[in-house]
C-alpha cells in the first residue's frame, strides 16, 4: 500500500471519529525519525482515545501494525508510531504547548482527500 494512500485512511478514519484540525507533513529529508507526521485533535482524553483505538483496529485489518504507541492509558497526547508514518493525537492545549507544526516546519504540508459527510 502506498504511503499517501495510508495518509488518507488514517486522516479519514480520524475525521470520521470527530477529530479535528487535521494535518499531515511530508518530513523526508527533514526528519530521520520517519517520512510523515500526521497531527490532530480530538476534545477530551475518552474522544482521543476512541480515535487511536480506532486507526489501530482498522489499520490491522490492512496489515498494518503499529511499531510502538505511547500515551494511551494518559491519552492527552497519544502518539502511534507506523515507522513511516508517526500519528499525534492532542488535547487542543497540549497540541498549541508543543508546537510540532513549528518543529517541523520545514516538512510540507499534505493535501489530504478527506471525504467530507454533507
Amino acid at each position: 500500500m502506498e504511503k499517501i494512500e495510508l495518509l488518507n485512511i488514517i486522516s479519514q478514519i480520524i475525521y470520521d471519529k470527530k477529530g479535528f484540525n487535521i494535518l499531515a507533513l511530508d518530513v523526508r529529508g527533514v526528519s530521520s525519525i520517519c517520512d510523515y507526521i500526521i497531527i490532530a485533535e480530538g476534545n477530551v482524553e475518552r474522544h482521543i482515545k476512541a480515535i487511536a483505538n480506532e486507526i489501530i483496529e482498522q489499520l490491522k485489518k490492512l496489515n498494518q501494525k503499529p511499531l510502538h504507541i505511547e500515551g494511551l492509558q494518559d491519552s492527552d497526547w497519544v502518539v502511534i508510531d507506523y515507522l513511516d508514518i508517526m500519528i499525534h493525537l492532542f488535547k487542543p492545549y497540549l497540541r498549541e504547548t508543543y508546537a510540532l507544526e513549528q518543529l517541523w516546519s520545514d516538512g510540507k504540508i499534505i493535501d489530504l482527500k478527506i471525504k467530507v459527510e454533507s
